[in-house]
């Protein structure tokens, strides 16, 4: 498998709570196509706990939300050494995906264990047997993607896997001349699987160069540079650390405006039928 020598860089918070002689006012917006999450909004007063989770909090990035974006939640997990959980995932039909972004984790999926290292990537099939922990001396920070997976008759579910993103070689976007890449983790004609979660690089002055508007949701967290977002016919300037969580159709492009590459964990519904039910969801 080719390898991708460049060298790990992903943002994670640490929480804390900012002092009273600091200016209220961030960059936070929520809107009827989009909602900007700035990093500075990842607090020690906005985490939660989950059932079952020891030594455990996390930030709520994205849920499931009435008329707005309704597939899938995002979370951003901080274990402390000894913590994790035998029973992670109380629902039998979600799917989800593990990428790490500080620390080390040991995941047991079907009795194999794996140690994930910043990253580490896993998909997780709905019904599957697992366990997270960390075994290490400090803390571990990881995204946890989760999707009700649509089921298809005569469709097999997809295999679970363990990888991470230095063994995957990026597609270059055609004619970006490598500005514009993206670290695939699955094959994008495989349509067992319903949602991608893929890394996708800007090299400086790298452009989306149209506002994409399309039926898939997204969320964007920045692992890495800064950039300029255009989303809805606004301009939002945005950097490691920061969440976009966008509804289907919501225009969007963007342009690296670091000296750095720009990169982002990116979500995103694919490869099933419309509902033509609301209340399927």
């Amino acid at each position: 498998m080719p390898t991708n020598s460049r060298s790990a860089n992903y943002y994670a918070p640490t929480g804390g709570h900012p002092p009273q002689t600091q200016i209220t006012a961030d960059r936070a917006v929520f809107t009827e196509a989009y909602a900007l999450i700035p990093k500075g909004v990842m607090r020690d007063i906005v985490t939660s706990n989950l059932p079952f989770w020891e030594g455990t909090r996390l930030w709520v990035l994205a849920r499931p939300l009435s008329g707005f974006a309704e597939t899938f939640s995002q979370y951003i997990m901080e274990v402390q050494p000894q913590g994790g959980s035998d029973k992670p995932e109380p629902d039998p039909q979600a799917e989800g995906v593990l990428f790490i972004v500080e620390g080390e984790l040991t995941l047991t999926l079907s009795g194999e264990r794996h140690t994930m290292q910043p990253g580490g990537y896993a998909f997780i099939p709905p019904g599957s047997s697992w366990q997270v922990r960390n075994e290490s001396n400090a803390p571990v920070r990881f995204h946890w993607v989760r999707k009700a997976y649509e089921f298809v008759e005569g469709l097999e579910v997809p295999k679970a896997f363990v990888t991470n993103e230095q063994d995957i070689a990026p597609i270059e976007m055609p004619g970006t001349e490598g500005r514009w890449a993206t670290t695939r983790f699955v094959d994008p004609a495989d349509v067992r699987h319903d949602m991608h979660v893929n890394i996708v690089t800007f090299q400086p002055g790298g452009v989306i160069p149209f506002d994409e508007t399309h039926v898939m949701e997204h969320g964007l967290y920045v692992l890495e540079g800064k950039a300029v977002y255009h989303l809805n016919q606004n301009w939002v300037e945005v950097e490691a650390g920061d969440f976009m969580w966008l509804r289907a159709f919501c225009p969007q492009a963007c342009y690296a405006a670091g000296p750095g590459p720009f990169r982002y964990l990116l979500y995103k519904d694919v490869n099933r039928h419309a509902s033509l039910r609301l209340s399927a969801r």
